[in-house]
């Protein structure tokens, strides 16, 4: 955007910057060729006048003071100190020189120009400055701007010099052309800077809705519940949203629809369930009888297990600030009556402040956890790394760890490496892939990695934040 401003900025500059210097010549060549043709009748004038009579009209001219030019006759040419050069010089010089050899039929015309402070006008070379105010020598000053004076000089006669100097009115005509002058230069920064701000402005209100459809989109994954979009924007921005509207309630109502599938399935299944179980009760074989137990306990805790998957996430509670020192303790507490061993240590000399989370589904999170640790390692190392815009938690067991091929795939459903599909040894396979569901709802994350020496080390991140869009 900057690079598109600036050429625009500098070809738009460029043509007026030529249209400017075109009219710049164009009023030099009307006013030189104006004061060409009045030099020239000045120069009829005093041809026609008597040789003795041209000193006292000069003397009547200088005396009423006030006159355009300023006219001496000399006997022969002065020396003038030339100045000036370029396109504009040679305009005005060729202007006067073509006019004057035209109207007057003289070849040797000499034209120049010259600073008031180091002109001379007569024949003893007075400088303009010493003439006497009276003789009007003012009219070829305008001080401050002191501009150049145009001075022609013709022969009248052998040893008789016409000498006539005058203002042309263009105070700056050889000031020189400066492209990108200081002024130029703070005009085209505002302008930049204008076209920035205003752009910048449209922009951000043209990606606003963006950004919440972007942003919506992040906490969609976490929470089917959140407010929709506001449908309005820009004509594409508004369809978006409109259809990412209908998208999210198709979500929702197909998650209910789910939840209720599941549901009707469990109820459906309890009565059968608990018949057969009533049946397997009757039977006279004791192993048979066991066997049978086993196998509807494992049914039931199959179906109960399915059932959390699909509802047991949602936890409808208000985030609050947690300690989570004191969550873990209580944790610690309920285990250690278990027999488990759990230790935690923090690794910063500063108090850890509390999070902002939803207390039940952390708590769910951290016990599955733990429980695990348990489990696999019968002991637990808790490590708190407190920092400025989050919080870290590891935990470490002393189990055989978990391939690393199987690191992620244990956070699926229903996944248990541990062989038995006993609900008292290998468990539901939910526990991971539900802690892990509930860190991503609060922001954050869970990665399992094995330890050096032995066990696996789980680290749970949770970011410092005011709400939580998920669960």
């Amino acid at each position: 955007m900057i690079a598109g401003v600036l050429v625009a900025q500098g070809a738009s500059y460029a043509l007026w910057s030529s249209q400017v210097r075109s009219s710049h010549l164009a009023q030099l060549d009307e006013l030189s060729t104006n004061m060409a043709f009045s030099i020239a009748s000045t120069m009829r004038f005093f041809r026609s006048l008597p040789v003795e009579y041209r000193h006292i009209v000069l003397d009547q001219l200088r005396n009423m003071g006030g006159t355009r030019f300023f006219v001496s006759v000399n006997e022969r040419r002065l020396m003038v100190n030339d100045i000036g050069s370029g396109l504009e010089k040679e305009v005005v010089v060729n202007n006067v020189r073509s006019v004057l050899t035209r109207e007057l039929n003289i070849d040797d015309v000499v034209v120049e120009f010259s600073r008031p402070e180091n002109l001379r006008v007569l024949n003893n070379e007075v400088l303009l400055y010493d003439l006497p105010p009276r003789w009007g020598q003012h009219s070829l000053m305008m001080e401050p701007l002191s501009p150049p004076i145009l001075v022609v000089q013709l022969e009248l006669s052998p040893g008789t010099w016409l000498y006539v100097a005058t203002l042309l009115g263009v105070p700056d005509i050889f000031s020189g052309y400066r492209w990108l002058s200081e002024e130029r230069l703070l005009v085209g920064l505002l302008v930049l800077l204008s076209v920035l701000a205003l752009s910048l402005l449209g922009i951000t209100s043209v990606t606003r809705p963006l950004a919440r459809l972007s942003r919506a989109a992040r906490q969609l994954g976490d929470d089917l519940d959140i407010p929709p979009l506001k449908e309005s924007g820009p004509k594409e921005v508004a369809a978006t949203a409109i259809a990412f509207n209908r998208m999210q309630r198709r979500i929702r109502e197909q998650i209910e629809e789910r939840e209720r599938l599941f549901s009707a399935i469990s109820h459906d299944l309890k009565t059968p369930i608990t018949r057969m179980r009533l049946r397997a009760e009757m039977l006279d074989d004791t192993l048979q009888r066991e066997r049978f137990c086993a196998s509807l306990d494992e049914l039931d805790s199959l179906v109960k297990g399915a059932l959390a998957s699909v509802k047991g996430l949602d936890l409808h509670e208000e985030p609050v600030p947690v300690s989570l020192e004191q969550l873990l303790e209580e944790l610690a507490e309920a285990l250690s009556l278990q027999g488990g061993e759990v230790k935690i240590e923090r690794q910063s000399a500063v108090n850890i402040a509390p999070i902002v989370v939803k207390p039940l589904a952390l708590k769910r999170c951290l016990a599955n956890l733990l429980e695990n640790a348990i489990f696999y390692g019968k002991q637990a190392d808790i490590y708190l790394f407190n920092e400025e815009e989050s919080v870290t938690l590891q935990i470490r067991d002393y189990g055989p760890g978990i391939p690393e091929k199987q690191l992620e795939r244990v956070f699926s459903p229903f996944v248990r490496l541990e062989p038995s599909r006993s609900r008292h040894t290998g468990g539901s396979g939910l526990g991971l892939g539900i802690a892990k569901h509930i860190a991503r709802a609060h922001g954050g994350n869970i990665q399992l990695a094995n330890h050096a020496e032995q066990g696996l080390i789980v680290t749970l991140t949770l970011p410092r934040q005011e709400t939580i869009t998920g669960l």
